[in-house]
């Protein structure tokens, strides 16, 4: 899909969830030398006709083995909460990140870097891959981002005839990104199983999740980087205090794509189970520093000498496919791909509640959440990915009222 074109036809709300209205400049800015210059366009009416001149790309290959719905296990199904849409019409919008000015960046997985502000503007990332589950993955934002201006990137791309992904750092002025610097590499690619959320901790640091990269072995592969979640400072050294003095903080994932950190500072993820196996057991996770979670060991609820079981986890009978995780009042949210679903607990004091489901197929496939500068839950849907079966204005980001969800822990 051509820059211009994506740009004339994204949807804004402005007015729900920014501290400050966000504000943008209407005409590009220079570039200095080595920035990636930023397209700019009209930003579209929500009332006008959804997808009137919308041609979607090619969809990726599908990836996994086809396998039937299973059923699912008996949990009750919410009404929907309040939803209002923030935008409309991107193309597999993989991480949202709110600025402090209330403005939204977005990743997009072709490989494009999105800034939600009227007039919009949109920076193409050099050296971008996208495979069916690889390409512009995680973003985040240094903690003193407004001093200086960094942000972070995971990203598939080319190496020596192979694929890999890799972590970079740069400046982002509002309209254009420079000062490139890779972070970390040695993390394999693959057309499926790439991991790639990025988040800063409360200690400062920033976290990487990898995935297997279709190599299950490599999990517990302790001189690998893949299978695993990933710390690192700023500046890519590695933290003192790392439980293998290496970059691995915790290891024998499968396919993690979710972090989150409760009021306790604890962290949480969520990682996709064995799919192509017939059924899900996919999970939520309390991560603790130098934890080995099994993959491929175990799965569900079996135990091993050494190893970490899930919190919670789907069982048999059900797929979430949960792709991001967030941590709001008391509960976390994880969005749900082939579930199609917005998944929530209460966070218990060691344990978690009874999982709830709201949204259940009402917006296809969801991938990406983040918290507003309001106190709202951003989530974006991911039909445009090859797998899903997009509707008119897809890909969106929603704005969620979670306080219309419900008492917590009420199943």
């Amino acid at each position: 899909m051509k820059t211009k074109l994506l740009l004339s036809l994204i949807i804004l709300v402005l007015t729900v969830t920014a501290c400050a209205s966000p504000a943008g400049p209407t005409t590009a800015a220079p570039s200095l030398p080595g920035e990636l210059e930023a397209t700019q366009g009209a930003i579209v009416s929500p009332t006008a006709a959804p997808g009137a001149s919308f041609t979607p790309e090619t969809a990726s290959p599908e990836m996994e083995t086809p396998t039937q719905p299973a059923e699912p296990t008996p949990i009750a199904t919410q009404p929907a909460p309040k939803v209002t849409v923030a935008a409309a019409l991107l193309d597999v919008p993989w991480e949202i990140v709110p600025l402090p000015d209330g403005s939204l960046l977005v990743t997009e997985r072709p490989g494009r870097l999105v800034h939600l502000v009227e007039p919009g503007i949109v920076l193409d990332v050099p050296g971008v891959v996208e495979t069916s589950e690889g390409g512009l993955l995680g973003l985040a934002i240094d903690p003193d981002f407004d001093e200086n201006g960094w942000l972070y990137l995971y990203l598939t791309a080319n190496e020596n005839g192979g694929l890999v992904n890799r972590v970079e750092r740069y400046t982002f002025n509002g309209q254009a990104l420079s000062e490139r610097q890779v972070l970390l590499v040695g993390i394999r690619g693959a057309a499926v199983h790439d991991g790639g959320r990025l988040a800063f901790g409360p200690d400062g640091y920033l976290y990487i999740t990898t995935g297997d990269a279709g190599d299950a072995a490599s999990a517990q592969d302790l001189a690998s980087l893949n299978g695993k979640i990933l710390r690192i400072a700023a500046n890519g050294s590695i933290p003192p205090d790392n439980p293998f003095g290496t970059a691995v903080w915790s290891y024998g994932h499968r396919n993690p794509q979710g972090l989150a950190w409760d009021a306790q500072g604890r962290l949480w993820a969520v990682e996709h189970g064995p799919s192509e196996l017939g059924s899900g057991y996919d999970e939520l996770n309390l991560i603790v520093p130098g934890g080995n979670y099994g993959w491929p060991v175990i799965q569900g609820d079996e135990t091993a000498e050494g190893m970490l079981s899930p919190v919670l986890q789907s069982g048999g009978n059900e797929t979430w496919a949960p792709a991001d995780l967030a941590f709001l009042n008391g509960r976390l949210f994880f969005a749900g791909l082939r579930g199609q679903t917005l998944y929530v607990v209460e966070v218990l004091e060691q344990s978690v509640g009874p999982l709830e489901r709201y949204l259940a197929g009402e917006y296809g496939r969801l991938r990406s959440l983040a918290v507003s500068t309001g106190g709202l839950l951003y989530l974006g849907t991911s039909n445009r990915d090859g797998r899903g079966v997009p509707a008119g204005t897809d890909d969106q980001i929603l704005l969620i009222n979670t306080d219309l969800l419900g008492e917590k822990g009420q199943p």
